[in-house]
């Protein structure tokens, strides 16, 4: 499944429409506390780190499944957007415009 960021340039393709995945994940309490130790002395946050690429991989294979049942070739204007529900929590959603190939 080819995924880009822009618009296929020189391509024919129908557009078949909105694809999306969405991954809520939290980070375990024993995780938290030592990402709160972490922020207070400095350097990277792994836990959290780890958390939000689990995450934006998940997300991604399911706008990936999205696509692929709806007959889909490719996704174009991929995007990401995320938001913090409560400390500890994310939500990733990945998305784009889910297209087919016309072959002449």
């Amino acid at each position: 499944m080819l995924i880009t960021t822009s618009e296929l340039i020189n391509k024919e393709y129908e557009i078949i429409g909105l694809v999306r995945g969405s991954e809520m994940k939290a980070v375990h309490l024993g995780k938290d506390i030592v990402a709160g130790i972490r922020h207070l002395i400095g350097g990277e946050v792994k836990e959290y780190a780890d958390l939000l690429k689990e995450a934006r991989d998940e997300a991604v294979e399911e706008m990936i499944a999205e696509a692929e049942e709806q007959g889909a070739d490719a996704v174009i204007g991929f995007r990401f957007a995320t938001s913090t529900i409560s400390s500890g929590t994310a939500e990733i959603v990945a998305y784009g415009t889910a297209v087919k190939f016309i072959i002449n």
